[in-house]
């Protein structure tokens, strides 16, 4: 017989946890071993159909029990009379729980201890995975246990976890109007006295550096519910550690709350037989006083609380650094003098930027060792204190990947903290992240349902396939690039790349054999294209890293690690990948902070060099702000700035600068873009004469209605907006100054020739129009046609924008809606049946007749027959 429990004084996130495994174990008994918080109480006596399921511990025969399922508890202590069933050897012990694994009495057959908000969270998401079905009784029991434990999705313990199993239990017909009736009950007289009681019991005491509060009262009878006092104490007093300690009864109940890394309450109150996290945590103590509860507390602080270190005690002093005048190779020499990996960069007493050793070194393999420090410097850093904490610094260091924090007192530098520093204050007993192992990602997230439910079920079997190749081959798959971006955003984007940690040529083709795709490969690189039946077109490489000749040079590429790879890319937003084999499906990996810089809104190139080695970043970065409507992070716009100074875009080959702005005019609407290009000083380097005047930017905005206008036409061809858009760009700029336009961007031989024409072709027909609006005359038909149709439709459309009057704009669409497409029905072939001998003749004879038809004087192939007779 199978028996589902949970430990005494049981709350919601065990009855929820109850009703979850109980899906899993469908002919266990559901067994309370003890009483339940008062909160499960109210709700059962105001439902009490939902006892239904439930089985009255004296009826339990505890002989039969051949499988224990602990739910929301890791200690016999808090199980009761099922302790001796826990510790049989002969019977099998099941754990499901949400708090970290501990050192504990009990040794599970089975079960699942995984770290999230709550126990029935993580019971909620094995249903989950396991196609199984809940009604809305069960989702609601079910989600009164995650809001309990999580402080309705509030609590700084909340896990991504957590809001996905509410998700899915809401979509299953979770009633959140039963969970706030029990979840956000007022407080009760008796709450409201022993609330009073603590706040006047409260004393704050500052230990090795941290505060800590302790309130305590007694009580004659019993209190439910006190953690929810715990959470409106810490909240209202602004508390960083709180413990809270209450006589009831004969026990004294203990609630711990920290929101500082230097005090584990979970650890603490474990030494009680409690348990819980590291922030939160809660324990029944039988057979101590409340004094020797407070005294034993106190001892156990004193011995257990981490000192707290501040920068002042591990920063390094005195602080070398590099004046601001110098240049890159003096600063090599400095940084290899004092065998350092990053300083402080000096104007004069003022702190400007931080310069580090990896900078130094590729600016100096790209033959810019004469360039000023302050060209390449970072001028992004944190200013910490002497009293800033460690936690701080060390959150700053990780999670940005900084060498380097100064420390100011007012706005003199007096020392710094480097990652060695850090180092030794781990050495030395602080808690900080192993900073000598490779970094680990920022935060990682489980992004399997938000897939699920961005993408096409056809995509998201896709993504499982790529995946199932992957594990077969024994390589590491990851979804790379914007499509994670716009994943996060919440966007769908249907150009998925793959990067794979091996050959990624041999799994595009075990892949395509696999699923009766295409290949095409390209083994220079390492890359291939996966073509489906469907024509979806999958790119396929090799995890790899690039490096540069010179700046502006095409890449050299060397086969990598996934780290490295996604380093090579351009911005931080664009460096995320989600893993798709199998055991870590939909895992987010995040080296570089991706995430903060969506969130943020941000664009972030990844290093200093960026636009060096790569100029073409520059207008990568400026359409990404403006299609995301993010902004240019300061120190990358002064890297940009700075690119601009240098000329480094002079460098770069007309095809590569072409494709970049093809990539701009292509966007919704391009003149912002274009706008941001003219004020970073970039139009320049496309020509010299090239501004973006006043006129233009109203040009932009007339050809992006046009363009609104032509796509409502629904005609049968698409037209080449950026064509348009380039037009516009150089309206300013005479027939010589267009075709040193176009030979910059490798825009020549037949193209170019092409372009002129029509450029010509537009100024003269708004010529003719203009002297047709003089004379007050109106073009027939066939007149219009012959003006208009020696022009392709961006033409068209170019010529309808840099033009207000109404009759041309008019003539415009008369020619698109009824014109461009009018041909005659009589052919070559026609007339010599009539007897025409060949000759000049017959295109006369042709172009009459089409004029015929346009002007309406002919409808039918009789028709214009009768009329070559009667020419004749």
């Amino acid at each position: 017989m199978d028996v589902i429990i949970t430990h005494l004084n049981a709350d919601f996130d065990c009855l929820g946890a109850m009703v979850a495994a109980r899906k899993l174990y469908p002919e266990a008994l559901l067994v309370f071993p003890g009483a339940q918080e008062k909160s499960v109480r109210d709700f059962f006596q105001k439902s009490p159909s939902y006892l239904l399921d439930f089985t009255r511990l004296k009826d339990v025969d505890f002989t039969a029990i051949s499988r224990l399922i602990i739910v929301d508890c890791q200690h016999s202590a808090r199980i009761g009379r099922f302790a001796e069933i826990a510790h049989d050897p002969q019977r099998e012990l099941y754990i499901y729980d949400h708090h970290p694994a501990i050192a504990s009495d009990l040794q599970p057959t089975g079960g699942m201890i995984r770290e999230c908000g709550s126990t029935t969270t993580m019971l909620t998401l094995l249903l989950k995975e396991q196609g199984m079905t809940v009604t809305p009784m069960e989702a609601t029991l079910m989600m009164l246990g995650i809001y309990e434990d999580t402080g309705s999705l509030k609590f700084p313990g909340t896990t991504v976890d957590d809001f996905l199993a509410a998700a899915w239990l809401l979509e299953r017909g979770a009633l959140l109007n039963t969970v706030a009736e029990f979840i956000t009950q007022e407080m009760t007289a008796e709450q409201l006295a022993l609330l009073n009681d603590l706040l006047h019991s409260l004393k704050t005491t500052t230990l090795h550096g941290v505060e800590i509060s302790i309130a305590h009262a007694s009580l004659d009878f019993y209190i439910g519910d006190i953690a929810s006092l715990a959470h409106m104490m810490r909240d209202m007093e602004n508390l960083q550690v709180l413990f809270l300690a209450v006589s009831m009864a004969n026990r004294v109940y203990l609630v711990g709350r920290s929101r500082v890394h230097e005090v584990d309450v979970g650890g603490i109150l474990r030494e009680f037989g409690g348990g819980g996290h590291a922030t939160a945590a809660s324990a029944a103590v039988r057979e101590l006083t409340l004094i020797q509860v407070l005294a034993r507390l106190e001892d156990l602080l004193k011995s257990k609380v981490q000192p707290r270190r501040l920068a002042r005690d591990i920063m390094s002093q005195p602080v070398k650094t590099v004046a601001a005048l110098q240049n890159i190779m003096a600063a090599r020499d400095l940084l290899n003098r004092y065998n350092l990996n990053a300083m402080p960069v000096m104007r004069q007493e003022e702190m400007v930027g931080v310069i580090s050793r990896r900078i130094v070194e590729r600016a100096m393999f790209h033959g810019l060792g004469n360039a000023p420090v302050t060209d390449y410097m970072n001028t992004e850093f944190m200013r910490a204190a002497p009293e800033t904490s460690i936690e701080l610094i060390q959150d700053y260091v990780v999670g940005q990947n900084r060498r380097l924090v100064p420390i100011f007192a007012d706005q003199r530098l007096i020392g710094v903290v480097t990652r060695t520093d850090l180092l030794r204050a781990m050495h030395a007993g602080v808690a900080l992240y192993d900073l000598g192992r490779e970094p680990q990602p920022m935060r990682g997230r489980l992004l399997d349902g938000l897939i699920r439910k961005t993408v096409s079920p056809a995509i998201y079997a896709l993504l499982r396939q790529f995946g199932e190749t992957g594990d077969a081959l024994n390589v590491q798959v990851a979804l790379v690039g914007g499509c994670v971006r716009d994943l996060l955003l919440g966007q769908v984007n249907a150009d998925l790349d793959l990067t794979v940690e091996g050959d990624g040529i041999a799994f595009a083709e075990t892949f395509a054999a696999a699923h009766q795709a295409r290949v095409r490969t390209h083994h220079k690189f390492g890359t291939a294209v996966i073509i489906l039946l469907n024509g979806l077109k999958v790119d396929v490489a090799s995890t790899r890293l690039e490096y540069y000749d010179s700046p502006g040079a095409l890449p050299n590429v060397e086969r990598s690690s996934l780290k490295l790879d996604i380093y090579r890319r351009d911005f931080t937003i664009n460096t995320l990948a989600i893993r798709l084999n199998h055991d870590q499906f939909g895992h987010l990996v995040d080296y570089f902070g991706g995430q903060r810089d969506l969130q943020d809104k941000a664009i972030r190139v990844l290093h200093n060099l960026s636009f060096v080695e790569d100029p073409t970043r520059v207008f990568r970065a400026i359409r990404f702000e403006q299609r995301l409507g993010f902004h240019i992070a300061t120190h990358t716009e002064n890297l940009i700035k700075n690119a601009v100074k240098l000329n480094l875009l002079h460098s770069l080959g007309g095809k590569r600068l072409l494709t970049e702005l093809v990539l701009i005019l292509k966007e919704k609407e391009p003149v912002k873009a274009v706008q941001r290009m003219s004020s970073l000083g970039l139009l320049p380097f496309i020509h010299a004469r090239l501004q973006l005047t006043e006129q233009v930017q109203q040009l932009f905005r007339e050809a992006q209605e046009i363009m609104v206008w032509y796509s409502l036409l629904f005609l049968e061809r698409t037209c080449e907006q950026w064509l348009v858009y380039y037009l516009i760009l150089c309206h300013d700029l005479d027939d010589a100054e267009f075709s040193e336009v176009c030979l910059r961007l490798v825009v020549n031989g037949d193209r170019l020739k092409t372009y002129l024409a029509q450029r010509n072709t537009v100024r003269q027909a708004d010529i003719d129009f203009k002297r047709r609006s003089r004379q007050q005359t109106e073009l027939r038909p066939s007149e219009l046609y012959h003006a208009l149709s020696g022009l392709s439709d961006p033409f068209l459309l170019y010529l309808m924008a840099t033009n207000q009057q109404v009759a041309l704009r008019r003539g415009i669409s008369h020619y698109f809606t009824h014109l461009q497409d009018v041909h005659c029905l009589t052919s070559g072939g026609d007339l010599k049946l009539l007897g025409i001998r060949p000759g000049p003749q017959y295109a006369q004879i042709l172009t009459a007749l089409l004029d015929a038809r346009l002007n309406g004087e002919v409808q039918s192939k009789e028709d214009e027959l009768q009329l070559v007779r009667e020419m004749m």
